[in-house]
This record gives structure tokens, sequence and C-alpha cells, in this order.
């Protein structure tokens, strides 16, 4: 997928705590321009924002923060233990995602970087994305190494945080479908050296 300006598409994904979002900071260093999914998904559901309307008619006021942003302890109970109620939850957010992505793009074709990286969690976990990158870049770590930087960050459940694993693509399933690989069980220089290796790679390519 490319733009008018044909800034290529990239895309960037791995399991929860694989470290996508320090690999991110780092690929923007090198001037790539960043399209966080995880953080357009928190301002369509933040107070009064676009999903909120849809979630509240769908799944009920209680979803609702008095603030009126989406309650996010409530929905994650939720949807990780009912996979069908998860699907209902992005059906709603994956378009306004994505709507919002194209706004972002607009913005980056006023900058002309080398090329555009859209950070997606669950990139192949829905069929929206099929297509639309010219690589796909997957940041890899361990089972274990997830859970451990997922508690060290929040106050999550080990149980908690294996059911959202268990929702997500399979570490094999990632790592056999993407272009790029970046092992991140190591250091934080480690993994600045994995995003410029690879960065150095698509540049050539681009």
């Amino acid at each position: 997928m490319s733009t008018p300006l044909n800034i290529p598409q990239i895309a960037l994904t791995g399991g929860i705590g694989s470290g996508k979002s320090a690999a991110a900071e780092f690929f923007s260093h090198l001037g790539a321009f960043i399209i966080d999914s995880d953080a357009l998904a928190h301002q369509i559901t933040s107070p009064h924002g676009l999903a909120i309307e849809s979630i509240r008619r769908t799944f009920g006021s209680e979803f609702i923060s008095d603030d009126g942003s989406l309650n996010r302890p409530l929905m994650r109970d939720l949807v990780f233990n009912q996979p069908g109620q998860l699907k209902k939850l992005e059906s709603i957010t994956h378009p306004l995602i994505q709507q919002e992505g194209q706004k972002a793009i607009a913005k980056a074709q006023l900058l002309k970087p080398p090329y555009i990286l859209h950070m997606i969690p669950l990139l192949f976990e829905s069929s929206r994305w099929e297509g639309r990158f010219f690589k796909i870049i997957t940041v890899d770590s361990s089972q274990d190494t997830q859970i451990s930087r997922v508690q060290a960050r929040s106050q999550l459940t080990v149980e908690m945080i294996q059911k959202i694993i268990n929702t997500q693509a399979s570490r094999e399933f990632r790592l056999e479908h993407s272009d790029f690989i970046i092992d991140n069980n190591g250091s934080l220089d480690d993994l600045r050296s994995g995003v410029r290796e690879i960065h150095e790679k698509i540049v050539t390519l681009v």
C-alpha cells in the first residue's frame, strides 16, 4: 500500500509485551513516520470518542465510565473471557482506527518520510489489513519474556496476560508470515541494533 506520493507503508507487529513500542521509537529516531494503532484505539475510546456511542449501544452503559470514556477494565474482562464479544468490539473499533490512520497518512505526505511504519498489534488477527503493506516486521520475544514485561508495567494477572496471548496469532504464525524479524529477548541496545539493521534494509528497497 502506498500513498499518492508513493511513501512505502510498513507494518510493525508482535505479541503483547514483545517490545513494539520501544522498537517503533527507535524507528522514529531513524526518520520513519509512526502511526500507532493502539494510540488511535485509545483516542476513539477516550471521553466522547468516535467509538463511544456505538460501544454504549452494543454493550450497555455500564461499559462507559463516568468521564465518557470506555471502561477498560470491565471491557477487558468481558472480551478476553468471551471471544465472541471481542469480535463485536473489533467490528466497532477497527474501521474507525483505519479511518483515523488514513488521516495520519495524509499528514505524513506533507513530511515525506522514507516510509510510514504502522504499529498494529493485531495485524494478523484481522483480514482488514491483508495486502495493505509493502513489508511486515515482527518484534519477537519468548512468551516468558512477554509475561514478565506485561507484569512489570501493569497490574494484570498472569492468568489474564495468558488469556490475551491466547487470543493473538501464535508466535510461529507471525514469524512465518513476516518479511523481517527483530529478536527482542535481550537488551534495549540489542533492540536498537536490530531496528537499525532492518531500517537500512528497508531504505535500500524503497
